[in-house]
């Protein structure tokens, strides 16, 4: 059999046009490859019938760390711990302040600066 050469092709796409019009030969051309679609994925189906198949989702989904839930509390509570350390000892600096103790007022603009920790 002889594949068709460009004059039949044009002839063919020339019928085609007086047939169904200029502008809906895309929408039949798209329905037709959806068409094509649907039917090779049924196709598969029909293969894969009786046997397990796993899910895209299974197949896309991230694998993650195991995380020790007990050492994360702990880890939380240590944090809590130190935090409130920090707070108190902040509280008590403020107080000796407000109270005026001349021992403890900064003498230089370096003691002045609030020391900051940026540890969390």
């Amino acid at each position: 059999m002889q594949l068709p050469g460009a004059p039949e092709l044009i002839i063919i796409a020339i019928v085609l046009i007086a047939l169904f019009g200029w502008k809906k030969l895309p929408d039949m051309a798209r329905s037709l490859g959806r068409s094509a679609r649907v039917f090779k994925s049924e196709v598969d189906e029909l293969k894969k019938d009786g046997k397990p198949v796993p899910s895209d989702a299974s197949e896309t989904t991230v694998k993650g760390d195991v995380v020790d839930a007990e050492a994360e509390r702990r880890a939380a509570d240590a944090r809590l711990a130190d935090a409130e350390r920090r707070a108190a000892e902040a509280r008590a600096e403020a107080d000796r302040l407000r109270a005026g103790d001349p021992s403890t007022t900064p003498t230089s603009s370096t003691e002045s600066d609030v020391r900051r920790d940026t540890t969390l």
